[in-house]
């Protein structure tokens, strides 16, 4: 298969950016909280960006590194893997000994093991820092607001679990396609991002279809109808 010499990140959000930049991209809820956050592509591409600078400029990773990201299906969870893809980097998603970087909410730290570089996420739906972390572990809020909001790729390797790009965009193509989804779709979705292929299929494969996302953290079944009325939801997921 050959290889695209373009990363993930900008196989599928360069065409919604050219289409539609401004319209919304991922509402994040947490029916737990009552947290409901909405972000344009153009807005997520610029957390991605802040993010992939910080992989290369204040970790100082290159191009092939791996990363593990030890995160919920969350926003600020889909701005970190769009950042460690335009960085080029390859995501895991598991505490491997050989990631370079672990990106971790504040309770999966001790995951992180011998991993040398550790950064961690509040997952406050408006990305407020972490409270008293330990001791050389980063906190991703804190940080990553200090870099710029725009990137320039500088090379490619795996992007998920020793998949390359192109089979990752080609098995989020046929995710797409088998679960209909098209560019005028708003799905509505309550599943992880756990293993690869949940996070093609919950993820990967709504953003290559050009999709918008509602991603539902503590789903609360009694609101449910009403949301899909409100968010304009056409297609579904578990």
């Amino acid at each position: 298969m050959r290889e695209l010499n373009e990363t993930l990140t900008d196989a599928v959000l360069d065409p919604i950016l050219a289409r539609d930049p401004a319209g919304p991209r991922i509402t994040h809820y947490d029916d737990a909280t009552g947290a409901r956050i909405e972000l344009s592509a153009l807005t997520l591409a610029n957390w991605a960006a802040k993010t992939a600078n910080m992989i290369r400029d204040e970790f100082g990773l290159s191009p092939g590194c791996r990363v593990a990201v030890l995160l919920p299906a969350h926003w600020q969870t889909a701005a970190v893997l769009l950042g460690c893809w335009w960085a080029g980097a390859e995501v895991v998603l598991h505490a491997d000994p050989d990631a370079e970087l672990a990106m971790v909410t504040a309770e999966r730290i001790d995951e992180a093991g011998d991993i040398a570089e550790i950064a961690a996420l509040s997952m406050d739906p408006m990305g407020m820092p972490v409270k008293n972390l330990p001791i050389g572990v980063t906190d991703y809020a804190t940080a990553v607001r200090v870099h710029g909001d725009q990137f320039r790729p500088g090379g490619v390797g795996c992007a998920l679990d020793g998949m390359s790009v192109s089979e990752v965009l080609e098995e989020a193509r046929k995710s797409a396609a088998r679960q209909g989804f098209t560019a005028e779709d708003r799905v509505l979705s309550s599943t992880s991002w756990e293993t690869p292929a949940e996070l093609i299929d919950g993820f990967v494969a709504v953003f290559a279809a050009g999709a918008s996302l509602v991603q539902v953290t503590n789903p609360d079944p009694a609101v449910r109808e009403r949301r899909i009325g409100t968010e304009r939801v056409t297609a579904q997921r578990s």
